[in-house]
């Protein structure tokens, strides 16, 4: 009995540290997300209360919050004009549901009320009539757009816009531009340049950046579909040395957590910043911002002017919205490529490519996709022209995240980079294979393309 029991102890203890050094049989994958789970259970019940309601008023904020932007939008560009028409009492012709969604405008269809759903699909509804454009407005329907309406529920007084205008789209699971929201994928149809062309009154930009009304339009009209220049109201540089337009794509706004700088260009700041920028300075809302490099009357004379970096509104509703905003942002995943989207076996030859001779993971580490720190580069370093850069605080492009680069449909649609400058992956990998003399064979290239089509 004495031998038996004496055994038993340092088996216990041998199997105990067997366990503990080499592991139960389970892959790291599965012990983690048992780790996972383990960490979940204990999660604080506060901590999870205070997640969702983070979660719950950022998508709301991001949907449909407009900041008070309608009384810009509406009280001094008065675009809500321009929408409706003269025959709700704004000015010409209006603008069509078919026209707003050649103008890249997406509708949510679970916003769109049953029956109206029903007689657009039967065919009974004009699409031709700016009326109906109202009735979507009116239905909370059309992405990233509010309409108020005058108290004989007819006719507009004012339009505000949300973030989803630029930074979501729909599935098109109804129609061309109408389906289920797709939040943080970058509308690339877009033609927002053109839709503030239409507005009547373009004082506000003509005296912010002492041009005339026509060489306002010119510049918004050369944006082009999928483009915005978020940093025209600060430098007033409208187009490039080559004369083609300023502008930039809009950025996909999802799959950013753990990235630092995020925006085409670097050192503007955190999401969070660039919220508390967009949502002050480009969407025009009531808040207060704060950004003293915008002094700089050398760099950003228009900002400088005009004072943009100390704006501090009678009203703020902006601040008290950016914690719950980043947190939903932060929480958007990167879309997963679809069955089909890449060659697996490819992708495998790709992924050993992209870490080794390809040299790309320097740069874009996985699985961030970026560096973890300051992830920003000169022009020089990766081989393209300094102006967009020129342009950011420190003269430097970011390293793009690579994020859902199977889809060149609607993510990826206009192109890569901050401009769309080069049309494919293979003109990505091109230029890197040039700028790095990196030698790589055509079939090599094929592989790394599988590859990041895979992320």
């Amino acid at each position: 009995m004495f031998h038996s029991r004496h055994w038993y102890i340092p088996a216990l203890a041998l199997a105990a540290v067997a366990v503990l050094f080499y592991g139960d049989g389970a892959t790291g994958q599965q012990r983690a997300k048992r780790a996972e789970r383990a960490a979940a259970a204990k999660l604080d019940p506060t901590v999870r209360a205070n997640a969702e309601r983070l979660l719950a008023e950022g998508v709301q904020t991001f949907r449909y919050d407009t900041f008070g932007s309608e009384d810009f939008w509406g009280g001094q560009v008065k675009l809500h004009q321009a929408i409706q028409g003269e025959k709700f009492g704004g000015v010409g012709p209006g603008v069509s549901p078919k026209q707003a969604l050649e103008l890249g405008l997406k509708v949510d269809m679970e916003a769109v009320p049953p029956n109206v759903a029903a007689a657009i699909k039967a065919g009974r509804v004009d699409l031709n009539d700016p009326a109906n454009t109202l009735l979507l407005l009116k239905a909370n329907a059309v992405v990233g757009v509010t309409g108020f309406f005058n108290p004989d529920g007819k006719s507009l007084k004012a339009v505000g816009i949300q973030c989803a205008l630029c930074h979501s789209t729909v599935d098109n699971a109804f129609a061309a531009g109408i389906g289920r929201r797709l939040d943080g994928w970058p509308n690339r149809d877009l033609n927002i340049g053109a839709i503030v062309a239409s507005a009547p009154d373009l004082s506000a930009f003509v005296n912010a950046l002492q041009v005339d009304e026509a060489t306002v339009k010119k510049v918004l009209t050369s944006w082009g579909p999928g483009k915005f220049d978020a940093e025209l109201n600060l430098d007033g540089k409208a187009f490039r040395p080559d004369g083609k337009p300023a502008a930039t794509l809009n950025p996909p706004a999802f799959g950013l957590a753990g990235v630092n700088n995020h925006t085409w260009t670097g050192s503007w700041g955190t999401v969070s910043y660039w919220n508390a920028y967009v949502g002050n300075l480009e969407m025009h809302g009531k808040g207060t911002f704060y950004d003293p490099r915008l002094d700089n009357a050398d760099k950003y004379p228009v900002a400088a002017r005009t004072k943009q970096g100390h704006k501090k509104d009678g009203e703020d509703r902006i601040s008290g919205k950016l914690a719950a905003l980043h947190f939903y942002q932060l929480s958007l995943p990167t879309p997963q490529p679809p069955e089909g989207a890449f060659d697996p076996r490819a992708a495998a030859a790709g992924e050993k490519l992209f870490a080794d001779k390809a040299r790309c993971a320097t740069c874009h580490v996985p699985p961030l996709f970026t560096e973890p720190g300051w992830n920003l580069h000169t022009p020089e370093e990766i081989g393209i022209d300094d102006f967009q850069a020129k342009r950011a605080p420190d003269d430097r492009y970011r390293t793009a995240p690579l994020r859902a680069l199977w889809d060149m449909k609607q993510i990826h649609k206009g192109g890569f980079y901050h401009d769309g400058r080069f049309a494919t992956l293979k003109d990505v990998v091109d230029h890197y294979n040039g700028h790095f003399a990196l030698n790589l064979t055509e079939q090599e290239k094929r592989e790394l393309i599988e590859y990041l089509k895979s992320l």
